[in-house]
C-alpha cells in the first residue's frame, strides 16, 4: 500500500515491514529544512521529494544495519552511515517517537538478517566463485548417481517381473521352491538399490536446501541489476524523446546542448530540479495513490517483452529523425545578440507613478526586452503539440487534461523574464507561420492603444483553432507590479465541436525597488467546456515564506457536467504537469474554512506537460526560450506593421540601447500626433453633422475612428461578451504581397 497522504502521518504502525510519512531533512543553509517523502522497507531509510517520486526517483538511501541513530531534541533526528548524515525533524515529539521506535526495531532486525546470513555479500569474490563450482561438481555427481540407480531399479524390477511369471507356470514343487528363493534373491537386490537411490536423493535434497539461501541471494542480485538496467534504459528512452522534440524545434541546439550529470552523492539532492510535491496538502482535496495490483507501472515492473518494445521504440525514434534530416528545413536562429551591462536607478522613473496604469509610465529601453507584447502572446504556442495531441482525443476528459496543460505552459517562459515587453504601437501586427513545420498560422494586432489590448488567432492543420483577446491591466504598488490580463481565450476542436473557454490569471513582479526582481503567478482558472459541459477548476497557489508547498505549485480537478470528479492534477507553472485517474473518492476530515476534504484513490500519475531547457548562455539573452529566440528574426514577406520591422525593438535587440530609447521616443510621438489628428478629424466631422443636422455626424464619426485591419468586433454566442475576432484577408494578402491597406505606424 502507498500510505496516507496527509502531511505528517505515517503509513503503517511501527513495526511492520513498511513505513512511510512526511519529515523535514536539512538540505543546506540556504534552504534550511525540506519537507521529503520518507520510506522505512527492509533496514533501509530512502528519501524522495514527493510521493510520486517513488516510481522513478531515489533521493537517498541508509543502510540501518550500519547506522547510528541519535536523537538531538524533542524533535530531531540524526542518522548517520558510512560517512553520509542525515539531520531530520519531525512536526511533533510524538511524530518523532514513533519514527525513532520505527527505526530501532528495523535495525535490529537488519541486524539479525546480516548476522544469520553471513555470507550475504553478491557473488563477486573469488571464493565465492570457487564454492560455487565446487558445490556444482557434486551436484552433477550426485546426478550421476541417481542416473545409475534409476537404470539398476529398471534392470531389476524386468528380471523380477520375469520371475514372477515364471512362477505362475509351475506345477512340480521342487522346482516351485528354487523359482520361489529365485525371486527372493531379485527382490532383495531390488530393495537394496532402492535404498541407495533413496539415500542419494537425500543427499541431493539436504545438498540444494544448505545452499539454496545463497542461490536466491543471487538471483535477487541478478534480478536487481536486471530492474536497474531496465529503468535505465526507460531513462534513456525518455531523454531520446526529449532530444528528438528540441530538435525538432531548434535542430541546430542539439549539439550545442550542455549535458546534465547528476550530483555527487555528497549534496544528497539537487535542490533545482523538476520535482514537486504532491497535492494532498491541498484544502480541498488529498490524493491517495491506489495499490500496485491496479496501477499501471514502468518498465521495471513489465514482462521482457516490453523492454523489447522500449528497444523498437528507440529504433524507430532514430529512424524517424535520420529521415527527416534529409528534409530541407529552415535553420533558425539560436542566439541573439548578448544583454548589454547598463544601469539605471529605477526608483527614479517610478517614484512618482505609483497607482498610475504601467501603460502610460514612460519607460526606457533598459527595463524591457527586445520583443513586443504581441510576441510575448504567440510565446502561448510554444507547446502546441500538447494541443495537437488533444485534437486526436477520442475522450473529452482526457481532452480537457491536456487543454489543462497547455493554459498552464503558458506561465513556464515567465519565470525568469521580469523584463517588461514593447509596448505595441496601435496597429501593429505579428505573424508566427509554422505551417510547414508544426501545421499553423498565427496573427496577432494590437487592436487599441488605451487600454492596451491585442487580438490573436491561431487555426492548425491538425485540428484546432485558438482566438483570444488579452487587454491588460497593469497597477505599480510600489513594492510589486500587478498584471491583470483581462479577456477570454476560446479553444476549438474541428472534429469533435468541443469549444474551451478560460482566463489568464495575475502575474505579479516583486522587489520593485530593492533585491532581485521575481514573478510569481496567483489565482483561479476555470476552464469550460461548452459542448459537454465539462470543467477544470485550476488553482496557482501562491507564493509564501511560511509555506511548505513547492513554489509555484499548480493543483486542478477536472469533472463532468454532473460535478464527478475523474482527474486530479498537480504540478507547478514552471516545470511540469501530471495527471491522475480517480478510481475512488470519499469525504475526508476538515480543511480550511471549515470545508470538508475530499479524498480521491488514484492510479499513478502520467506526465501531460514538461518544461523545455533553457538554451545555453540563456542569461545573457533576456533568457528566451528556443521558441522567444527565433521570434524577432527578420523574414521577407510580412506585413509593412509587423513587429520584426519595430526599429527601436531591433536597435534594441542590436545592444544599441541608447539610439533604441531616441527611436522610441520618435515613434510614441509619431502615435500621439496621428491620434491628436484622428480625434481632430472625428470633432470636425461630429461639428459638421450638427450643422447639417443629419445622421451623418455618427458615420463620419465611426469612419474617423480606428478600426482595426485584420479583425473588427463581435458579440460572442457562448460568453456573450463583445470581443475581436480575425475577418481573414491576411494571409491572402501576404500572397499577393499587397499591403497596401497597412497604416504607416514605423
Amino acid at each position: 500500500g502507498s500510505g496516507s497522504a496527509s502531511a505528517s502521518a505515517a503509513a503503517p504502525a511501527p513495526g511492520s515491514d513498511t513505513y512511510k510519512g512526511w519529515l523535514f531533512k536539512w538540505t543546506n543553509y540556504l534552504k534550511g529544512y525540506q519537507r521529503r517523502w520518507f520510506v522505512l522497507s527492509n533496514g533501509l531509510l530512502s528519501y524522495y521529494r514527493t510521493q510520486a517520486e517513488m516510481a522513478h526517483t531515489c533521493r537517498g538511501t541508509i543502510n540501518l544495519a550500519t547506522a547510528h541513530i541519535d536523537t538531538e531534541d524533542a524533535c530531531n533526528i540524526v542518522l548517520s552511515s558510512g560517512g553520509r548524515t542525515y539531520h531530520l525533524k519531525a512536526s511533533t515529539e510524538v511524530e518523532r517517537q514513533r519514527w525513532v521506535t520505527a527505526l530501532e526495531l528495523a535495525k535490529a532486525k537488519a541486524i539479525r538478517m546480516m548476522n544469520d546470513q553471513s555470507g550475504d555479500e553478491e557473488p563477486t569474490s573469488q571464493s565465492d566463485r570457487s564454492e560455487i563450482q565446487g558445490t556444482l561438481k557434486i551436484l552433477i555427481s550426485k546426478l550421476d548417481d541417481l542416473s545409475t540407480c534409476n537404470d539398476l531399479i529398471a534392470k531389476h524390477g524386468a528380471a523380477l517381473q520375469r520371475s514372477l511369471s515364471e512362477l505362475e507356470g509351475l506345477k512340480v514343487p521342487v522346482e516351485g521352491g528354487e523359482k520361489i528363493k529365485a525371486v527372493n534373491e531379485r527382490a532383495t537386490l531390488f530393495r537394496i538399490t532402492s535404498n541407495a537411490m533413496i539415500n542419494a536423493c537425500r543427499d541431493f535434497l539436504d545438498l540444494a536446501e544448505t545452499h539454496s539461501r545463497r542461490w536466491q541471494r543471487a538471483l535477487q542480485y541478478e534480478r536487481e541489476q536486471r530492474t536497474h538496467l531496465e529503468e535505465t534504459i526507460e531513462q534513456l528512452a525518455k531523454q531520446h524523446n526529449s532530444l528528438e522534440r528540441a530538435w525538432r524545434e531548434a535542430p541546430t541546439l542539439v549539439s550545442s546542448a550542455p549535458s546534465r550529470s547528476r550530483k555527487e552523492e555528497a549534496s544528497d539532492e539537487d535542490e533545482d530540479t523538476e520535482y514537486f510535491d504532491a497535492m494532498e496538502d491541498s484544502p480541498a482535496f488529498i490524493t491517495v495513490t491506489a495499490s500496485e495490483s491496479t496501477q499501471h507501472r514502468s518498465v521495471s515492473h513489465r514482462n521482457p517483452c516490453s523492454l523489447c518494445s522500449l528497444f523498437m521504440y528507440s529504433l524507430k525514434i532514430c529512424n524517424d529523425v535520420s529521415g527527416k534530416e534529409l528534409q530541407p528545413r529552415r535553420q533558425r536562429r539560436s542566439h541573439i545578440p548578448d544583454k548589454p551591462n547598463y544601469s539605471l536607478n529605477l526608483w527614479s522613473i517610478m517614484k512618482n507613478c505609483i497607482g498610475k496604469e504601467l501603460s502610460k509610465i514612460p519607460m526606457p529601453v533598459n527595463f524591457n526586452e527586445p520583443l513586443s507584447m504581441l510576441q510575448r502572446l504567440t510565446e502561448d504556442l510554444e507547446y502546441h503539440e500538447l494541443l495537437d495531441k488533444a485534437a486526436r482525443c477520442d475522450s473529452s476528459l482526457e481532452q480537457m487534461c491536456l487543454v489543462a496543460a497547455f493554459s498552464v505552459s503558458s506561465y513556464s517562459t515567465t519565470v525568469h523574464r521580469t523584463a517588461k515587453p514593447f509596448n505595441p504601437l496601435l496597429g501593429e501586427t505579428y505573424e508566427l507561420d509554422r505551417l510547414e513545420e508544426f501545421g499553423y498560422r498565427s496573427l496577432c494586432e494590437q487592436v487599441s492603444h488605451h487600454p492596451p489590448a491585442a487580438a490573436h488567432h491561431v487555426i492548425s492543420q491538425r485540428g484546432w483553432t485558438l482566438r483570444q483577446e488579452i487587454t491588460i491591466a497593469s497597477k505599480f504598488r510600489g513594492k510589486y507590479l500587478s498584471i491583470m490580463p483581462l479577456g477570454a481565450i476560446h479553444l476549438q476542436f474541428h472534429a469533435s465541436g468541443n469549444h474551451y473557454v478560460w482566463r489568464k490569471v495575475t502575474s505579479t513582479v516583486h522587489n520593485i525597488i530593492v533585491g532581485k526582481l521575481w514573478i510569481d503567478q496567483s489565482g483561479d482558472i476555470e476552464i469550460v467546456n461548452h459542448r459537454t459541459k465539462e470543467t477544470c477548476q485550476l488553482k496557482f497557489s501562491p507564493y509564501s515564506y511560511f509555506s511548505r508547498d513547492v513554489p509555484r505549485k499548480v493543483t486542478g480537478v477536472v469533472a463532468d457536467s454532473g460535478g464527478q470528479a475523474h482527474y486530479i492534477l498537480s504540478g507547478t507553472w514552471d516545470e511540469k504537469m501530471e495527471s491522475a485517474k480517480i478510481v475512488q473518492s470519499s469525504r475526508g476530515g476538515s480543511g480550511s474554512e471549515g470545508k470538508q476534504k475530499m479524498v480521491y484513490q488514484t492510479l499513478s500519475p502520467k506526465l501531460l506537460w514538461k518544461k523545455y531547457p533553457l538554451p545555453e548562455n540563456a542569461e545573457n539573452m533576456y533568457y528566451f526560450s528556443a521558441l522567444a529566440l527565433t521570434l524577432n528574426e527578420l523574414e521577407d514577406g510580412v506585413a509593412t506593421t509587423d513587429s520584426r520591422l519595430r526599429p527601436d525593438q531591433r536597435l534594441m535587440e542590436d545592444g544599441r540601447w541608447d539610439e533604441a530609447n531616441s527611436e522610441k521616443q520618435r515613434l510614441e510621438e509619431k502615435q500621439r500626433a496621428v491620434r491628436r489628428r484622428r480625434e481632430a478629424e472625428a470633432s470636425d466631422a461630429l461639428d459638421e453633422g450638427m450643422r447639417l443636422r443629419t445622421v451623418r455626424a455618427s458615420v463620419c464619426l465611426s469612419a474617423s475612428s480606428y478600426q482595426p485591419l485584420w479583425f473588427y468586433q463581435r458579440r460572442d454566442s457562448v460568453t456573450g461578451e463583445t470581443s475581436f475576432v480575425y475577418k481573414g484577408g491576411y494571409w491572402e494578402a501576404k500572397e499577393r504581397q499587397d499591403w497596401s491597406l497597412c497604416p504607416d505606424i514605423f
